[in-house]
Protein backbone atom coordinates (compact mmCIF):
# COMPACT_ATOMS: atom_id res chain seq x y z
CA UNK A 1 0.00 0.00 0.00
CA UNK A 2 2.81 2.43 0.83
CA UNK A 3 4.37 1.90 -2.56
CA UNK A 4 1.16 2.93 -4.31
CA UNK A 5 0.94 6.08 -2.19
CA UNK A 6 4.53 7.02 -3.03
CA UNK A 7 3.87 6.50 -6.73
CA UNK A 8 0.80 8.70 -6.45
CA UNK A 9 2.88 11.43 -4.80
CA UNK A 10 5.37 11.33 -7.68
CA UNK A 11 2.59 11.47 -10.27
CA UNK A 12 1.04 14.40 -8.42
CA UNK A 13 4.35 16.24 -8.56
CA UNK A 14 4.75 15.59 -12.28
CA UNK A 15 1.18 16.76 -12.89
CA UNK A 16 1.84 19.87 -10.79
CA UNK A 17 4.84 20.72 -12.99
CA UNK A 18 2.76 20.29 -16.14
CA UNK A 19 -0.04 22.49 -14.79
CA UNK A 20 2.37 25.17 -13.57
CA UNK A 21 4.17 25.31 -16.92
CA UNK A 22 2.94 28.26 -18.96
CA UNK A 23 1.71 27.75 -22.49
CA UNK A 24 4.84 28.37 -24.54
CA UNK A 25 2.84 29.15 -27.69
CA UNK A 26 0.81 31.94 -26.13
CA UNK A 27 3.82 34.06 -25.17
CA UNK A 28 6.84 35.22 -27.07
CA UNK A 29 9.94 34.75 -24.97
CA UNK A 30 13.50 35.72 -25.47
CA UNK A 31 16.08 33.00 -25.98
CA UNK A 32 17.43 33.63 -22.48
CA UNK A 33 13.98 33.28 -20.90
CA UNK A 34 13.37 30.04 -22.81
CA UNK A 35 16.72 28.64 -21.63
CA UNK A 36 15.90 29.52 -18.02
CA UNK A 37 12.46 27.92 -18.30
CA UNK A 38 13.91 24.82 -19.95
CA UNK A 39 16.51 24.47 -17.19
CA UNK A 40 13.86 24.80 -14.48
CA UNK A 41 11.67 22.19 -16.17
CA UNK A 42 14.66 19.88 -16.51
CA UNK A 43 15.41 20.25 -12.80
CA UNK A 44 11.82 19.42 -11.89
CA UNK A 45 11.87 16.30 -14.05
CA UNK A 46 15.19 15.27 -12.50
CA UNK A 47 13.65 15.71 -9.08
CA UNK A 48 10.74 13.45 -10.01
CA UNK A 49 13.17 10.83 -11.37
CA UNK A 50 15.24 10.94 -8.16
CA UNK A 51 12.10 10.52 -6.06
CA UNK A 52 11.17 7.43 -8.07
CA UNK A 53 14.67 5.98 -7.61
CA UNK A 54 14.54 6.75 -3.91
CA UNK A 55 11.34 4.69 -3.63
CA UNK A 56 13.21 1.61 -4.85
CA UNK A 57 16.61 2.19 -3.22
CA UNK A 58 17.36 -0.17 -0.38
CA UNK A 59 21.08 0.23 0.32
CA UNK A 60 21.75 3.09 2.80
CA UNK A 61 24.73 4.45 0.84
CA UNK A 62 22.71 4.57 -2.38
CA UNK A 63 19.80 6.27 -0.59
CA UNK A 64 22.21 8.86 0.81
CA UNK A 65 23.59 9.64 -2.65
CA UNK A 66 20.04 10.05 -3.98
CA UNK A 67 19.08 12.29 -1.05
CA UNK A 68 22.15 14.46 -1.60
CA UNK A 69 21.24 14.84 -5.26
CA UNK A 70 17.65 15.63 -4.35
CA UNK A 71 18.74 18.35 -1.93
CA UNK A 72 21.02 19.89 -4.58
CA UNK A 73 18.25 19.91 -7.16
CA UNK A 74 15.72 21.37 -4.72
CA UNK A 75 18.18 24.12 -3.82
CA UNK A 76 18.76 25.01 -7.47
CA UNK A 77 15.01 24.96 -8.18
CA UNK A 78 14.46 27.33 -5.28
CA UNK A 79 17.21 29.66 -6.50
CA UNK A 80 15.97 29.65 -10.09
CA UNK A 81 12.31 30.06 -9.16
CA UNK A 82 13.09 33.51 -7.80
CA UNK A 83 14.15 34.80 -11.23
Amino acid sequence: MARGWDSKAVSDQIEEVEVARPDLHSQTKSAEERLKQDRLESLRLSKARLLEQLERAKHPAHRQVLLNGLRAIEKEIEERSGW
